[in-house]
């Protein structure tokens, strides 16, 4: 079954951010876009590359009104002590989010329940909770913040434009496409 236009369910967690545990909950998302990157585990091969590749592209997902929530079932305690002891962490200027009760990684249906962690999935939030855009990756291929971001994108300016679509590789400022029976078989 599909999680496009799921609406996430309300949540209660702990994150770690610029040197401060924070509460966040479901109302802390809504009224802009947000993406989860959910991770396998702090302190592992990939996730910090992930992790420091989004970092680098933080500020332009910021200039797009998108929020960055990394999420692993650790807790903010490790989270802490994972930004406090690498190089490539240590620069993480978002939300750490904690998930040591796995609600949140059930609510997104990525937490593998034998392991208690977090499948590579990545998801877009439209300002109203629900899920626009999501991704689900073999525990050892990492993802890319780039084409992170073009999603974002496309999804901001389908929400925006609803009449017209993204095609292929579209980044903004290209031409969309607007459904009609003309089109059918053209393309």
């Amino acid at each position: 079954m599909s999680l496009i236009n799921k609406e996430i369910s309300d949540f209660n967690a702990m994150a770690y951010l610029n040197n401060e545990f924070v509460p966040v909950t479901k109302a802390d998302l809504l009224g802009k876009w947000n993406v989860f990157f959910f991770y396998p585990a702090d302190f592992t091969f990939v996730c910090p590359t992930e992790l420091e590749d989004l970092q680098n592209n933080y500020e332009q997902f910021k200039n797009a009104g998108c929020e960055i929530y990394s999420v692993s079932c650790d807790t903010h305690f490790v989270h802490k002590a994972w930004h406090d002891n690498s190089e490539r962490i240590s620069k993480i200027t978002y939300p750490m989010l904690a998930d040591p009760t796995h609600a949140i990684s059930k609510d997104f249906e990525v937490l593998i329940e034998a392991d208690g962690l977090a499948e590579r999935g990545t998801f877009i939030l439209n300002p109203e909770g629900k899920i626009v855009a999501y991704e689900i990756n073999s525990g050892n291929v990492g993802r890319n913040a780039d084409e992170l971001l073009r999603k974002l994108q496309a999804c901001q300016f389908v929400y925006e434009h609803g009449d017209e679509v993204c095609p292929a590789k579209w980044k903004p400022g290209a031409e969309t496409l607007k459904p009609s029976l003309d089109l059918v078989g053209l393309l």
